[in-house]
């Protein structure tokens, strides 16, 4: 996940999010209703799907595993199943995590820039060896361990996952009081949708990754936005 839409204030963090309109009649502490429920819903799936689409280390790794057709079902299940940890433990727990840890949310802040510049060094250096980057299907094929262990470290360990899931997400879910579950199963189906459309769908693409230039633009192109993105959490601090 990667762009910061803005309007949810939570501790010393202020994120702009979208408003939850409520119904004629309907307060926040007011009845459930099938519309009400949907609307939360709706709005968690439009919102994590603006975080999600734009293009991070963990969407690039699903792509390059989809056009490869390599151990996709499992990338997939780590990438949505953890991202819907996360967010739960935003939903659930954000107050805890701000009140008690201040210093988290700069620390993500800068261990996420640090974390996009390593990640963009190492998608140039690809893109600058397009020998090593196997975009003939021939190739030697990735363990299923080593690509899962990758996976893991691209979510788990990537401090900016956790900047846009747990804080940026979970107060934005926050903000919509006793209807902030429903937008969080909102949300985490936006990351179902997303990593199984981007996983399984990547084949359609593969026509246009037949060639080692094709591929050396992909990771040129994901260096620069993951450069581009450690810029705006470092000027933001």
């Amino acid at each position: 996940m990667a762009s910061h839409p803005s309007g949810s204030t939570y501790g010393a963090v202020t994120w702009p999010g979208p408003v939850l309109v409520e119904p004629s009649g309907q307060g926040r502490g007011g009845p459930y209703t099938a519309g009400v429920a949907w609307s939360a819903v709706l709005s968690g799936l439009g919102f994590g799907l603006s975080l999600i689409v734009a293009i991070g280390a963990q969407n690039a790794f699903v792509l390059r595993q989809g056009l490869r057709r390599e151990h996709v079902g499992p990338v997939v299940l780590i990438c949505a199943g953890s991202d819907m940890a996360l967010i739960a433990l935003g939903t659930g727990g954000l107050d805890l995590v701000t009140r008690w840890a201040a210093w988290l949310v700069p620390a993500l802040r800068y261990g996420g820039a640090a974390f996009l510049i390593v990640y963009g060094g190492l998608a140039l250096r690809r893109a600058l060896r397009p020998g090593r980057l196997l975009a003939d299907p021939a190739g030697r094929p990735s363990r299923l361990g080593a690509c899962l262990a990758t996976c893991l470290a691209l979510t788990w360990l990537n401090p900016h996952v956790w900047l846009d899931t747990v804080l940026l997400l979970g107060s934005v879910a926050n903000g919509q009081g006793d209807r902030r579950w429903w937008f969080a199963a909102g949300a985490m189906a936006a990351s179902w949708l997303f990593f199984s459309a981007l996983g399984c769908g990547a084949r359609w693409l593969k026509p246009w990754f037949a060639s080692a230039k094709a591929w050396r633009a992909l990771d040129a192109g994901v260096a620069l936005v993951m450069w581009g993105i450690a810029a705006s959490l470092l000027l933001r601090g």
